[in-house]
Parts: C-alpha cells; sequence; structure tokens
C-alpha cells in the first residue's frame, strides 16, 4: 500500500516543526507525482542540519526577504518594540535580516566547539535516559545518548538511540546500547515515574545498573557545567550527531519544545564528570 503522493509541497516555518527530520524525509518520499515536482520552503533561517543540507542543495534557488520589505504592512508598534531592540544585535540579523548564522544567539553551544577524534580507551561509559512523559505519535521523544569519559579525562559521545515510543521501546533500546558499549551503568530522569523507569528496563534485563536522578533547577542552569566543558575542549564526539547537536546548538531557555537528546547528554556528563557541581540530587 502507498500513502498519499504530491507534485507539489509548499512547507511554511519550516525550521519550527517539532519532528523536522521525520517530517521533511516523510515529505519527500511523497514528492513523487508528475514529471517535474516542486516544492516551496518559507522559514525563519535557524541553523538546523536539514535546513543546511536544503540550502546546499543545487536544485534548491533560495530568495531572502527582510522584515523591512514588509514593514508598511506591520503595526506602527513593532517598528519601535522590535526593531529598535534587536537592530544590530545576532537575533536581529537572524529574525529580521533573514541570516543564517553559525551559531544562535542564546544557545549554550556553538558549532565551533564540537569536536570530533576517535574515541580513545574509555574509563567509564553511561547510558543516558530522558524519557517522555506520555507516548504516542504527538509525544515527545525520549533521549537515549552513550557517554564515555577516556583515559585522559575528556568526556566522549558515543551514540544517540533517541526514540520516540512506549516505555518498552525505549526500555529496549537503552538496554541493547548498555551491552552494545559495554556501559558501567544506565542513568535516568526520575522526576516523571521514576520507579516505572526501573521497573520497565529491569522487565527488559534485571541486571543493569539502573540510577534515577532527580532535577531540582531548570534545563539551562543544568546545562551550563556541560557546555563549558565543551568550551575547555574537555569534550569531543566520535562522529557527527545531527539530531542531537541541532539540539545543542539551537535550544534557547523559552522554547516550549523539549530538549530531549540534549536533556540526556546533560545528565549523562553530569553523571560522569561533573558530580554535586551540576547542582543536582540524586
Amino acid at each position: 500500500m502507498r500513502g498519499p503522493q504530491f507534485d507539489t509541497l509548499l512547507w511554511d516555518e519550516l525550521a519550527a516543526f517539532k519532528y523536522l527530520r521525520e517530517t521533511w524525509d516523510n515529505g519527500q518520499l511523497a514528492l513523487r507525482l508528475g514529471s517535474d515536482p516542486r516544492q516551496a520552503v518559507t522559514t525563519t533561517p535557524r541553523p538546523l542540519t536539514v535546513l543546511k543540507e536544503l540550502i546546499k542543495s543545487p536544485s534548491t534557488h533560495v530568495t531572502r526577504g527582510t522584515t523591512y520589505d514588509n514593514l508598511a504592512n506591520l503595526a506602527p508598534t513593532f517598528r519601535e518594540l522590535i526593531l529598535t531592540r534587536y537592530v544590530g544585535t545576532a537575533r536581529g540579523q537572524q529574525e529580521i535580516m533573514g541570516e543564517l548564522l553559525d551559531d544562535l544567539p542564546g544557545a549554550l553551544w556553538h558549532r565551533s566547539t564540537i569536536l570530533y577524534r576517535e574515541a580513545a580507551e574509555l574509563r567509564r561509559v553511561c547510558v543516558a535516559i530522558d524519557p517522555a512523559s506520555t507516548s504516542g505519535e504527538e509525544a515527545d521523544e525520549t533521549g537515549i545518548v552513550v557517554c564515555g569519559v577516556d583515559i585522559k579525562g575528556l568526556g566522549v559521545v558515543l551514540g544517540d538511540y533517541s526514540v520516540r515510543g512506549s516505555p518498552d521501546v525505549w526500555a529496549h533500546k537503552a538496554v541493547r546500547a548498555y551491552h552494545q558499549f559495554k556501559a558501567n551503568t544506565i542513568v535516568a530522569e526520575g522526576n516523571n515515574g521514576g520507579e516505572m523507569i526501573q521497573h520497565v528496563i529491569r522487565t527488559v534485563d534485571p541486571l543493569v545498573p539502573v540510577k534515577l536522578v532527580h532535577a531540582t533547577v531548570g534545563k539551562h542552569t543544568r546545562a551550563e557545567p556541560v557546555a563549558a566543558l565543551y568550551e575547555q575542549g574537555k569534550m569531543y564526539h566520535v562522529h557527527p550527531f545531527p539530531d542531537l547537536e541541532d539540539q545543542m546548538c539551537t535550544w534557547l531557555p523559552d522554547d516550549a519544545l523539549s530538549p530531549d537528546r540534549m536533556d540526556a547528554l546533560v545528565w549523562a556528563f553530569t553523571e560522569l564528570m561533573l558530580g554535586a557541581q551540576a547542582w543536582i540530587l540524586v
């Protein structure tokens, strides 16, 4: 059975999509009618992998517009409240001038601080889980990230196995990663249903050690010490993890979307490298 087919697709505010990669890929699979199927995308530019790939594609024609092009149609108070505040700032370059910035103003991570190399010998490995509070098509992902500390004391991201699904689905994923990387422990955020989290993991494998951690401060505060380690050159990734890195480099404290992969990474390195410095209660 084949799904919907189109010869034209129109995307509005692509960079704001909750499940950008999945939605975009499904759209490309459906764009298969006619001899010359086409699509149009309008969006505020954010430094997301899908958007960068689209702009670099030789089949893409890029046009740009600024807020000034539409100023005659906007409320008089807009010029005073918005333009005065943001003109000349990095946020203004993105939101007003429509420029694609490599680094998003206000984000804790910058692309330049993410280093890549082969993993050295590892001292400890941790699988971290940031579980979604619900399951289903509209649910958030469960962040599942595998991290380690090498013999030089550097942090390394080894894998991203984040998934959207039931507790049974993400528990099997996490346990497989635990065995694949010969991890020392699984760390999971237990603010929502801690006992259930332990139960579902141990239903898959009763011998896996599970440590529950509980957030006592906001995501931004928890993430700051980990982002600082990246700035100090104490962290690296074994290869690019586009979805994880997009979250790291574009999440802002006022975002409505949950940065599940980023949260899992923060929990992992809090366990492996920071301990009490990260202001959490275990």
